[in-house]
C-alpha cells in the first residue's frame, strides 16, 4: 500500500465522523414516536454527543500522542463500527429506550472525537507539497458523507419503509468496519517525535497561537449556526415547505460546502490560502445578511446555501495555515484547535437561539454574522504577525 491508499482511509475517516453526527437525528422522531423518548430526551442526546466529542477532544491533547496514530483512529473506526451497529439492536433489547440509545451515541461521540483529532494530522504528515489542498479535499468527504447519509437514508425509507429503521444503522456500519482494517495497513508517517515538539505551554505564550484559536472558534459558530437553523428558519421565517426548506438550505448547504472544499483542493494551487480565507469569511457575513433581510423567500434561501460555499475553506484553512506556521506542534496541537472549533460549534447555534428567544430568528442570525466578521479580522491580524 502506499500513502495515496492513507488518503483514501482518511477520506473514510470524515465520511465515517459524518455518519455517527448525522444519521442519529434522522432516526430523532421514530426514536419518538415508536419507543416514547420525549424531545427533552432527544435534546439531552444532542448536547452529550457534543460534550463527549469535547472531553475526547481535550483528553486526546494529553493522551494521544501515547497511544500513537495508528492504534487511535483503528479505535475510533471500531467504536464507531460498535456504536453504529448497537445504534439498530439495544433499543429492542432493553427496556430502558432512552439509555438503549444514549449507549451507542455515547460510542460514537468518543469515535468522531478521536477521528476529528487524528484524522488531519494523520494527512498533514503525508509527504508532499500543497498540503493545504490535501486538507480542503480531505474536509469536503464530510459534507458529501452528510449528503449521502441524508439522501441514501431518504431513498432507504422510501424503499424498505420506516418500520425497517433497525437495519439502517447496520448498513451504514459497514463503512468504519472496513476501515478499521484499511486504517490497519495503510502507512503512516512518525508523528513529531518529543524532543522536537513544541510544549503546548509554549504554544499558548504565542499571541498569534492565539489568534488561531479564536479563527477556529469563529470558523466553527459561523458554520454551525446556518447549518443548525437553516431548516428551522426556511419553514418558519419564510414559510416555505419543510421539504423545500430542507432541500434548499441544510442539504443545499452541505452540497456548496463540500463544493467550496472539492474545488480547492482542486485548484487550490493557483490561490493563497490567507486570500482565499479572507475572501471566505467576507463573502460568509454577505451571506448571513442575504439570508436575514432579503424581502423575498428564495433570495433568503440562496444566502443561507451561499453560507456553505462561503465556510467551507475557513475550517480546514485553518488547520493548514496553523500547522505551516507551528510544524512541529504535534497531534495535541491539532486536539486543541479541534476543541476549539467545537466550542464554536456549541457558541454559534446557542447565540442564535438565545438571541431569537427574544428577538426573533432573522435577528439570532443577524447577531451569528458577528462570527465570520470576527473570522475576517483575527485572519489579517494572523497573516500580519506571520508574514
Amino acid at each position: 500500500m502506499t500513502y495515496k491508499h492513507t488518503l483514501y482511509a482518511s477520506y473514510l475517516g470524515y465520511i465515517t465522523q459524518s455518519i455517527v453526527n448525522n444519521l442519529p437525528p434522522l432516526l430523532f422522531v421514530t426514536f419518538n414516536e415508536r419507543f416514547g423518548v420525549s424531545l427533552s430526551e432527544l435534546g439531552f442526546l444532542v448536547s452529550i454527543n457534543f460534550a463527549i466529542q469535547m472531553l475526547t477532544d481535550l483528553l486526546a491533547v494529553k493522551y494521544i500522542d501515547r497511544i500513537g496514530h495508528r492504534r487511535g483512529v483503528v479505535l475510533a473506526q471500531a467504536l464507531s463500527t460498535a456504536g453504529l451497529v448497537l445504534l439498530g439492536i439495544l433499543p429492542y433489547a432493553m427496556g430502558n429506550a432512552f439509555v438503549a440509545i444514549l449507549i451507542p451515541v455515547a460510542l460514537n461521540a468518543v469515535g468522531g472525537g478521536l477521528l476529528e483529532v487524528l484524522v488531519s494530522p494523520i494527512v498533514e504528515s503525508l509527504p508532499g507539497e500543497h498540503k493545504e489542498k490535501k486538507m480542503s479535499l480531505l474536509h469536503s468527504f464530510y459534507c458529501w458523507g452528510h449528503v449521502a447519509v441524508v439522501l441514501f437514508s431518504t431513498l432507504y425509507f422510501s424503499l424498505a419503509g420506516i418500520a425497517s429503521w433497525r437495519w439502517l444503522p447496520l448498513l451504514w456500519a459497514v463503512v468504519p468496519f472496513v476501515n478499521v482494517f484499511f486504517y490497519g495497513k495503510v502507512p503512516l508517517c512518525a508523528p513529531v517525535p518529543e524532543h522536537l515538539r513544541i510544549p503546548l505551554r509554549q504554544l499558548f505564550s504565542k499571541k498569534v497561537f492565539l489568534l488561531f484559536l479564536v479563527m477556529m472558534i469563529c470558523a466553527g459558530a459561523s458554520e454551525q449556526a446556518m447549518s443548525q437553523w437553516s431548516s428551522l428558519f426556511a419553514e418558519r421565517g419564510l414559510s416555505v415547505t419543510k421539504a423545500m426548506g430542507d432541500l434548499l438550505g441544510p442539504c443545499a448547504f452541505a452540497v456548496l460546502m463540500g463544493l467550496s472544499r472539492l474545488l480547492y483542493g482542486i485548484f487550490g494551487a493557483r490561490l493563497k490560502i490567507r486570500r482565499a480565507m479572507g475572501f471566505s469569511a467576507a463573502l460568509c457575513v454577505l451571506s448571513y445578511l442575504i439570508a436575514v433581510f432579503s424581502p423575498r423567500p428564495l433570495v433568503a434561501l440562496f444566502g443561507c446555501a451561499l453560507t456553505g460555499l462561503s465556510v467551507g475553506l475557513l475550517w480546514p484553512g485553518t488547520f493548514s495555515v496553523v500547522a505551516r506556521a507551528f510544524p512541529q506542534g504535534g497531534t495535541a496541537m491539532f486536539a486543541v484547535l479541534a476543541l476549539a472549533g467545537d466550542v464554536g460549534c456549541s457558541v454559534g447555534p446557542g447565540l442564535v437561539g438565545w438571541v431569537s428567544a427574544g428577538a426573533g430568528l432573522p435577528m439570532g442570525l443577524l447577531a451569528a454574522a458577528a462570527f465570520p466578521m470576527m473570522m475576517l479580522v483575527s485572519s489579517v491580524a494572523s497573516r500580519r504577525k506571520t508574514a
